[in-house]
């Protein structure tokens, strides 16, 4: 029976790029490094969450990307303050689609990209978007 989500691929092109970005940008912690024949396998992740994101060499394209404007990215970041988180990443030089965070159905949300043009999505849920209650 299944237990966990492990991680999430995004393909990169250059994975010390991504790394700088996911690190120093968005602020999610280094968790394997791992040189090996295969490829380097290099994962990232939000402190204190037990899924990470693999950041996995590949030729441009590999992941399509999707454009801004349209579905959401293949990594949701949950934030608990976003609009403060908002105007952190962007004086880190962080680029996202609009000029802050937009509300929607169930809380508040923006898109950005990496540098590979991988969507990223974040998002800060309201009382009436969890399924806690």
């Amino acid at each position: 029976m299944l237990t966990d989500l492990m991680y999430v691929t995004l393909y990169v092109t250059d994975q010390d790029r991504a790394l700088a970005f996911y690190t120093e940008r968005l602020g999610l912690e280094k968790r394997i490094d791992f040189p090996n024949p295969g490829g380097r396998f290099l994962t990232v992740g939000v402190p204190g969450s037990p899924v990470e994101i693999l950041l996995w060499a590949h030729a441009p394209a590999a992941g399509q990307p999707v454009e801004p404007g349209g579905a959401p990215g293949p990594v949701i970041l949950e934030s608990d303050d976003l609009r403060a988180d908002f105007k952190v990443f962007r004086e880190r030089g962080v680029v996202f689609d609009e000029a802050g965070p937009e509300e929607y159905g169930f809380g508040i949300r923006t898109e950005t990209a990496d540098p590979d043009g991988n969507r990223i999505s974040l998002r800060q849920r309201t009382r009436a978007g969890r399924d806690d209650g």
